[in-house]
């Protein structure tokens, strides 16, 4: 019985092993050749494993898209902080964010080149950044406004700094990007209405 469950154990890592370097190739080469010229073929080979491993466990390219890019922003908690630091909270937080994953890159790469793409970005931000700014804007008919003039402040910086890398905006310190946008953000959210 114990070799059973032992075998059972193995198989589920390799199996959970294996769907994990098919994620981690998928975002490569859709950030890479973007969503139209990346294929199943391509994703398997930089995986190392048979092409039909990739549908036995996503079952088209489209499946595989949508697992690649689910993102969790990992939103903070607003509700913990004061007021005033919303702002800044979410600033720095989009930046460890776009620092530590490769992942929103890739998704970000894909989202300005292909209609899914567009739509998955669209998504996430929608069912993510809502919620935070249902929690601090005075007014909740302001609410989807709101929340997507924060996300056109977040998706620029990602654009233009991990994506397009322009020189200006690279060489910008941490500091000064989150006390210039930080601000902006903040007004974005719980500014009485214009």
């Amino acid at each position: 019985m114990t070799g059973h469950t032992s075998g059972n154990g193995n198989s589920a890592r390799r199996s959970d092993a294996t769907r994990n370097s098919i994620l981690a190739a998928a975002r490569e080469r859709f950030a890479a050749d973007g969503y139209e010229r990346a294929t199943i073929r391509a994703i398997a080979k930089d995986a190392r494993i048979d092409p039909s491993m990739v549908m036995r466990y996503y079952g088209s390219k489209e499946g595989l898209f949508a697992a690649a890019v689910a993102v969790d922003l990992r939103l903070p908690e607003l509700a913990a902080l004061p007021r005033e630091e919303i702002g800044r909270a979410l600033v720095s937080h989009f930046l460890d964010l776009w620092e530590e994953n490769g992942e929103l890159t890739a998704v970000l790469r894909v989202g300005v080149t292909n209609q899914a793409g567009a739509e998955r970005v669209q998504g996430i931000f929608r069912d993510q950044l809502l919620p935070v700014a249902r929690q601090a804007c005075p007014d909740p008919e302001q609410v989807p406004a709101r929340a997507a003039l924060c996300a056109s402040q977040m998706l620029g910086l990602a654009l233009t700094r991990y994506v397009l890398r322009l020189p200006s905006v690279v060489a910008l310190a941490r500091e000064e990007i989150v006390a210039w946008l930080a601000p902006t953000v903040q007004r974005y959210l719980t500014a009485p209405n214009p």
